[in-house]
C-alpha cells in the first residue's frame, strides 16, 4: 500500500483518525476527480499507482488493487487506512467489513454521461461490443443506485454524503467543498481542493 503524506502503520492525527473516508460511485462518475480533490485538501489517499493516468483519466485513477479483492474477503488492508481516503465503487460497498467505520462521498452524475464516458473509454480500448451497449446500462445502473443507497441507509457504522458532479463542476464547487469539510469533521484546504478541479476535463456532457 502507498499512502502518500504518512507511512503504513503510523496513524493520522485527530479525531478522525478512526474513521476511513470511502469514495465511491459509479466509474465514471467523478470518484477520481474525488480522490485528488482530497488528497490536495489534505487526505492522504489509498493507492498503489499501478494503473497509470491516460487519455481517460489524465490526472490519474487513483486506486488501490486489493480493493478489487473486497468481495473475496481481503479487508486487512482496511487496519492501515484509518484516516486516509480510499476509492471503492458501489458494487463492493456491501463488502466493507462493519468493525471500521465509515464516511462516505458518494459521487452522482447524470447517468447519460456517465454511460458516455464508459463508452468512449471502452472505443479507446477497442471493446467495441460492450462500447455499443453501454446505453442499455441506465435502467440497471437507476436500480443499483437506489439499492445501494438503501443499504447505506441501514448500516450503522456508515455515514453518507452525495455529491452532485454536474454542480461540483459547473460552478457550485465552493458550496460543496464547505459541505464536505462539515461532513468529514476535519481540516481541509479548501482553497486547494477547489483549485484541483479542471474544467476542461468534464467531458460527455449532457443535457437533462
Amino acid at each position: 500500500m502507498s499512502l502518500r503524506h504518512r507511512q503504513p502503520g503510523q496513524p493520522a492525527a485527530g479525531e478522525y483518525a478512526n474513521t476511513i473516508v470511502v469514495v465511491s460511485g459509479l466509474p465514471r462518475s467523478g470518484t477520481s476527480l474525488m480522490m485528488m480533490m482530497l488528497e490536495t485538501g489534505g487526505v492522504p489517499p489509498v493507492v498503489d499507482h499501478l494503473r497509470q493516468a491516460d487519455v481517460d483519466n489524465p490526472e490519474g485513477y487513483y486506486e488501490y488493487e486489493r480493493v478489487k479483492q473486497l468481495n473475496s474477503g481481503d479487508t486487512l488492508w482496511l487496519a492501515d487506512a484509518n484516516g486516509c481516503a480510499v476509492k471503492i465503487i458501489t458494487a463492493l460497498l456491501v463488502h466493507l467489513p462493519p468493525e471500521y467505520t465509515y464516511k462516505v462521498i458518494l459521487m452522482q452524475r447524470r447517468l447519460s454521461e456517465v454511460v458516455e464516458s464508459q463508452r468512449r473509454m471502452l472505443a479507446h480500448r477497442n471493446i467495441t461490443e460492450q462500447a455499443n451497449n453501454a446505453l442499455s446500462l441506465i435502467p440497471l445502473y437507476t436500480r443499483h443506485l437506489g439499492e445501494v443507497k438503501k443499504w447505506m441507509d441501514d448500516q450503522p457504522n456508515l455515514s453518507a454524503l452525495t455529491v452532485d458532479y454536474n454542480a461540483l463542476v459547473e460552478g457550485e464547487a465552493q458550496s460543496i467543498v464547505d459541505e464536505i469539510a462539515i461532513f468529514l469533521n476535519r481540516p481541509l484546504k479548501k482553497a486547494a481542493m477547489h483549485r484541483s478541479i479542471i474544467p476542461a476535463l468534464y467531458r460527455n456532457r449532457a443535457e437533462l
